[in-house]
């Protein structure tokens, strides 16, 4: 960041050393700051421009501030792929993978290419072209890695879906795309059993009809399916190629195809907790130069680091943790679970693995503290330099947590994006302060501030969190969206008391701006706790509730009921041998009348049997509530959901409700 912050100065002719003027420079003129991270990553050797002239001015950059439509270097083709490979003479692993029963491969980067290339050959022998789907339906293993820059490598679309996925909820996501391939894998391991997805693998390649072949990864050292599965039996209507022949594809010398900069890399999808999910399409170019910005500059990663981020194909962090490549860093692929055989799993991978930046989520880390688990202590974690959370808020005590027991001093980046840009709009940063309980930075580029209804921009108050200016990893498009209209109204079409000039990015969260340029997060502005008027979100009721050594997890919700009534229960989880008593319910109530408002106390504490999630690990609150409150039109796709079963126990607790 200091190099590029360097750089900057000398093209902008300002003094940009410090961090805010730095980003002021970056929103304020936004196609000097794309040109001149554009310039730093040298990307001039993996681009070509269409009539074979240098970029020039700001228009060779950024057409239009307009959103959506903003169009990003227009005149480059290039190829996602070609900015990895040009690692590729480095020496050591570019992929490391773990398994949860212990199993270990490596990928060295002198094999990287020539297993994406292989993987290519395959698919263009397959009749798999520029524009074409290839599916996944894997656990995060180095072979889905290849296998999408084997994909992207040939101008193909990949779109990826967790093996936790039932086959009809996959479908439900991957046959809108028509794919012509999709890869599986035998099976996996998860809290200590096999789990065997042939029969899986076979019923989701029969939902999609135009396949013309499969790909089918084995367990990690080969020798076919986990004990006491069947061989895989395949699809009627397609071949069946082991992975292992598919990458051992020898032929003439590979180039990755060079492709328009917004030419589709991959589709992610929306949640689907409110609707069929959503295909959110992403460009090559817009995702290179974003992730080198968040990883590269923000992250600070390069050739010396081992990035490990615990994830899976349907969220997209796993799309993230591949940015590692990007930065010349070896990254881990973990697939198992991340509390099998108990809490301390990733901290072992964290010290085996020599992990510089870890990823992982609050979940993860209040497990840990939950666990009285002391890493610093029981595990050598000299190479870690920075810890990295997201999927939802991380609250303030576990970074105390953090730094007394992981290591003191640790730099905690708190990071806030989505599936949407495929990146954090704000998170941490090196060089600048951390401070519990906050996001340290806007990133940069991120045109990001918190707005009131007239669209005053507040400072130290909560607002509707907005993006006033285009990225380059905002969607491309939705797929099967030729007008726009899913993605206008998904993003464009708040209702503001004052309409805007242009068009504004709404994510849907609250957030506080501070003086010092950082964030708080208050969770989903559709979520909102109104009580008498006064506004919070449901993250600083989280903070404080989970906080509490009792309970393991907390569902806050605000309902509206008829003739203006309100009720606001708290459904909360309990450790191993607690129990929800008095005692506990008077904690709970004395906690948050305290450290956050007497107005916000629960008016019930409900102990549930579980809490719902999406698939990656955000709590339902927004389609609950409508449920709570006996809304008929709140639709929830079953295979969106962790655990669907619990919705109907929801809905019995809306029905005893007597308003």
């Amino acid at each position: 960041m200091d190099s590029f912050a360097e750089t900057a100065a000398e093209r902008s002719g300002r003094d940009l050393h410090d961090y805010a003027a730095l980003w002021q420079w970056s929103v304020d003129e936004p196609a000097r700051f794309w040109r001149a991270l554009w310039d730093f990553y040298d990307l001039d050797d993996i681009a070509v421009t269409a009539d074979g002239q240098p970029l020039a001015d700001d228009a060779d950059v950024l057409v239009s501030r307009e959103m959506p439509g903003a169009q990003w270097f227009p005149r480059v083709r290039l190829n996602y792929v070609s900015a990895i490979l040009r690692h590729a003479d480095r020496p050591g692993a570019a992929i490391v993978g773990i398994d949860e029963d212990g199993g270990r491969t490596e990928v060295a980067w002198s094999e990287l290419s020539e297993q994406v290339a292989g993987f290519a050959r395959t698919l263009t022998d397959l009749g798999v072209g520029v524009g074409d789907v290839v599916a996944a339906y894997l656990p995060d293993i180095p072979e889905a890695v290849i296998a999408f820059l084997g994909t992207a490598a040939v101008g193909a679309i990949w779109s990826g879906c967790g093996q936790d996925y039932a086959p009809e909820g996959a479908a439900g996501r991957l046959a809108q795309l028509r794919p012509k391939v999709l890869v599986t894998a035998v099976g996996y391991h998860y809290n200590g059993k096999a789990v065997d997805k042939t029969a899986d693998s076979a019923a989701l390649a029969d939902l999609l009809p135009e396949l013309v072949a499969q790909v089918v990864v084995a367990p990690p050292g080969g020798g076919g399916p986990p004990s006491g599965t069947a061989a895989q039996p395949g699809s009627a209507q397609c071949r069946r190629i082991d992975y292992a022949e598919a990458v051992d594809h020898p032929g003439e010398p590979f180039e990755p195809t060079s492709v328009p900069f917004d030419h589709p890399l991959w589709v992610l999808f929306s949640s689907g907790t409110t609707g069929k999910p959503k295909g959110i399409v992403h460009g090559h170019g817009g995702v290179v130069v974003e992730h080198l910005k968040a990883a590269g500059l923000h992250g600070d990663l390069g050739p010396d680091d081992v990035f490990f981020w615990q994830t899976a194909l349907s969220w997209m962090m796993w799309n993230f943790q591949v940015a590692g490549l990007l930065c010349g860093s070896r990254i881990v692929c973990y697939s198992g679970s991340p509390l099998y055989p108990d809490a301390d799993r990733l901290w072992q991978i964290v010290e085996s693995e020599g992990v510089t930046y870890f990823g992982t989520s609050p979940g993860q880390l209040q497990a840990s503290r939950k666990a009285t688990l002391r890493p610093g202590r029981d595990h050598d974690l000299s190479a870690l330099r920075t810890l990295g959370s997201t999927g939802s808020t991380l609250a303030a005590d576990l970074f105390t947590w953090v730094d007394d027991n992981v290591k003191p001093g640790l730099p905690i980046s708190s990071i806030s994006g989505g599936t949407d840009v495929v990146t954090a709009f704000a998170g941490g940063s090196v060089g600048v302060p951390v401070v519990a309980g906050e996001l340290s930075v806007r990133y940069l580029g991120v045109a990001l501030e918190s707005w009131a209804p007239d669209r005053t921009s507040l400072i130290d108050e909560v607002g509707e969190m907005v993006i006033t200016a285009p990225m380059p990893s905002m969607p491309v498009s939705f797929w099967n969206d030729p007008d726009d209209e899913r993605y206008r109204s998904a993003y464009f079409t708040h209702e503001w008391a004052s309409p805007p000039p242009q068009s504004v990015w709404r994510h849907g969260d609250w957030v506080t701006v501070t003086d010092r340029g950082s964030m708080v997060i208050h969770g989903r502005s559709d979520a909102t706790l109104n009580r008498h008027g006064i506004r919070m979100g449901s993250a600083d009721i989280y903070e404080v509730v989970e906080g509490i050594d009792e309970i393991a997890e907390a569902f806050v919700l605000g309902v509206d009921g008829p003739r203006g009534a309100y009720w606001m229960p708290l459904f909360i989880t309990l450790v191993p041998g607690a129990s929800l008593d008095d005692r506990l319910r008077s904690r709970i109530a004395s906690e948050v009348r305290t450290r956050l408002s007497p107005r916000h106390v629960p008016d019930e504490v409900i102990e549930a049997p579980g809490i719902p999630h999406t698939r990656t690990g955000k709590k339902l609150e927004v389609p609950v509530t409508g449920i709570l409150a006996g809304r008929a039109d709140v639709n929830i796709d079953p295979k969106s959901v962790d655990d669907y079963g619990l919705i109907e126990w929801y809905e019995n607790q809306g029905t005893a409700h007597r308003w």
